[in-house]
């Protein structure tokens, strides 16, 4: 049989877990759920000295974060908080920012896709 995936948004980790659960039970090949974040690869680190002009890059001096991948350092200083000019934008995403990822046999697709939205997922 062939393989389907399903990306679903859950406002909730207790939901996504509530439909993960019923998911393993009708035997889901794989299942990972995680946290959409602002940008990945952030790891909020100390500021070693802006005084002295020792910091790493706009996104550490303004910021506080460390960028341990080249794409998420750009996604940062282009932030509207990375000049400090501006307080707006620093919230997390807020709404659906968990992501239920799961993979099922094809003739198993439309019974997961009930469950998960029934659970307060959305496809």
């Amino acid at each position: 049989m062939s393989e389907e995936s399903i990306l679903a948004a859950f406002k909730s980790p207790e939901e996504a877990e509530a439909a993960a659960a019923k998911l393993r039970a009708l035997r889901a090949i794989d299942l990972q759920i995680d946290r959409i974040d602002r940008y990945q690869g952030n790891d909020v680190q100390q500021v070693m000295n802006p005084l002295s002009g020792d910091f790493a890059s706009l996104g550490n001096l303004t910021q506080a974060a460390e960028w341990f991948s080249p794409d998420a350092g750009i996604l940062g200083a282009s932030d509207t908080t990375a000049s400090g000019m501006s307080d707006g934008g620093q919230g997390m995403p807020t709404g659906r920012d968990i992501l239920l990822t799961v993979v099922v046999e094809e003739s198993t697709r439309p019974l997961a896709v009930r469950v998960i939205e029934q659970c307060g997922g959305e496809i």
